[in-house]
């Protein structure tokens, strides 16, 4: 079951870093290749676009998690423990319903691409590997979500502070 916490705790943070290193490490060979031997490749810029792409959704999840995401909370700091709470859920909510649609929409555009077997021009890979980042995108958020429910309501049950996440400025 430790294995099941550690990954719950730390996915996102490995699969940001796996495809951040992907895309620095591509991105500088294609510059040396660029600048030394005036010739570059499709496939490099390929890998740095899709890895960009999956650093977004898989980030995006994160910030969910972590209460990360852009917010005005200005009237969160004159709320009680309560009222704040049932403001959280209701905003989780509302990402909840639209994370859902994306979802389903982003499946659909997904099947397409592996109904008419569409490929990528640089690697000849099928582009459903790299349409799959938003369907998995939206599903890590709805995951984080429905954890983020549970937290939430254990607090208003228990009246204790919600979790807002670290502050940008403090």
């Amino acid at each position: 079951m430790d294995i099941l916490k550690r990954i719950d705790r730390d996915a996102e943070r490995w699969l940001l870093l796996m495809f951040y290193v992907m895309l620095v490490i591509t991105m500088a060979i294609e510059v040396i290749r660029r600048e030394l031997f005036a010739y570059s490749s499709i496939w490099g810029e390929e890998i740095v676009r899709y890895s960009f792409i999956y650093l977004a959704w898989i980030g995006a999840a994160a910030a969910v998690k972590e209460r990360a995401h852009i917010r005005i909370d200005v009237i969160m700091h004159y709320l009680g423990p309560r009222p704040k709470a049932l403001l959280y859920i209701f905003g989780d909510l509302v990402m909840f319903g639209v994370a859902i649609i994306a979802l389903y929409w982003s499946l659909e555009t997904v099947h397409v691409s592996a109904k008419f077997g569409s490929v990528t021009d640089g690697l000849r890979i099928s582009k459903v590997w790299f349409l799959m980042s938003v369907p998995i995108g939206f599903a890590l958020m709805i995951w984080r979500l429905l954890q983020s429910f549970v937290r939430d309501f254990r607090s208003l049950r228990d009246g204790t502070a919600v979790f807002e996440g670290d502050k940008l400025f403090d």
